[in-house]
């Protein structure tokens, strides 16, 4: 085999995960390999030399961005004129797009074969970013079967490799030992996850709780468990619980842990409606965006649905409450009935499970060294 250099680009931990994952692929099947980019603890282990600290590119949210947007524009051509030197044999942009697809762009037209890796959500909205994807990229690697027929009618090579999550959390979990590790025993629980960011708590985890005292005289024994992203949604959700009367524990970290042990959830639209589903946990699903933002929004979306479960069964599957919609009386009627049986979904959510159970990071890099089979 002859030597390979793999370019990767990660920009934050979620993408550390998903490239130290294929690294690992790569190197079981060509030991032979040496990779370069921009990665995390987890793909520096795995033996990337990476450019610069991958926290540089991890900024969420327009304001932060644009506060950055210096550095990061700045980044990002010296980036590629390093990858241009460097000739690597195919570059692999890992989620990141406003940052990535510029990149695969330019190294694809100095000859270099490109790979994009988890799809932006163009199937939703900017759908004429698809038009800069078919220019910049050799392969997309998509995680869910409905963007790889996206990008098939739209004339871009793809592969569906599955998603790494379904490879991870087991196909039933254990709720007793889940309620043993956390402390709790018998009865109801009801988890309540509003967001892991500071903004989706501030508009959801007061409704949240308020639905939680209306579940309380709908549920009887009820108990409810929130698991906080860090210490400061800690701190925030502690200042919202003041002056309240509620059983509920909140705990660092361990969403699935809390996923795996409670009988419902109550769930900000996001990747943890997914983490739900896989669980086979029955859901309700609430947001709320600013006024403006959700009038803008609901122009530029195409898709009909916000979830994954409804996006992926490509029907109404789990109820959405979006926006003016989402009272805490109708997200306490709503999920009531599914606390005592919610197979009406949890029936889909089996299927569509093992639909997504295919090796990701294996079906991968098979993808990425078939692409570079003619090198």
């Amino acid at each position: 085999m002859a030597p390979l250099c793999v370019a990767l680009v990660a920009g934050e931990a979620s993408g550390d995960i998903l490239g130290s994952g294929l690294m690992r692929a790569i190197k079981a099947r060509h030991p032979d390999v040496r990779f370069i980019g921009v990665g995390g603890p987890l793909m520096e282990a795995e033996g990337m030399t990476s450019y610069f600290p991958m926290e540089r590119l991890a900024v969420m949210g327009l304001v932060e961005v644009l506060g950055r947007l210096r550095e990061l524009l700045k980044r990002r051509k010296a980036l590629i004129q390093t990858l241009i030197d460097e000739k690597p044999d195919v570059f692999i942009g890992i989620d990141a797009p406003d940052f990535t697809l510029n990149i695969e762009l330019k190294l694809r037209q100095a000859g270099i074969k490109t790979v994009h890796y988890v799809s932006p959500s163009v199937w939703a909205w900017r759908q004429k970013r698809v038009l800069k994807i078919r220019e910049g990229c050799d392969l997309m690697l998509t995680l869910l079967p409905f963007e790889a027929r996206f990008y098939e009618e739209q004339g871009v090579p793809v592969r569906f490799v599955g998603h790494p999550l379904a490879d991870t959390i087991p196909l039933e979990a254990d709720r007793g030992a889940a309620r043993a590790e956390l402390g709790l025993g018998e009865g109801p629980v009801i988890a309540l996850m509003p967001g892991s960011r500071g903004g989706e708590v501030g508009r959801l985890g007061a409704l949240f709780l308020d639905a939680a005292q209306r579940l309380r005289e709908l549920v009887p024994g009820v108990r409810f468990v929130l698991p906080c992203a860090n210490a400061a949604r800690r701190t925030q959700v502690e200042q919202m619980l003041e002056g309240r009367e509620l059983p509920l524990t909140l705990l660092d970290g361990q969403s699935h842990n809390a996923l795996a042990a409670c009988d419902a959830v109550l769930i900000a639209s996001g990747t943890a409606t997914l983490e739900a589903m896989l669980y086979k946990r029955p859901m309700v699903v609430a947001y709320r965006l600013a006024p403006l933002t959700y009038w803008i929004l609901k122009r530029l979306v195409k898709s009909p649905y916000v979830s994954l479960p409804n996006l992926l069964a490509q029907r109404l599957l789990v109820p959405e409450l979006l926006q003016d919609a989402a009272t805490s009386e109708a997200l306490a009627q709503t999920l009531a009935p599914l606390v005592a049986d919610g197979s009406q979904q949890t029936e889909s959510f089996d299927q569509i499970h093992r639909t997504l159970r295919r090796d990701a990071s294996n079906q991968a890099a098979e993808a990425v060294l078939a692409l570079l089979k003619d090198r």
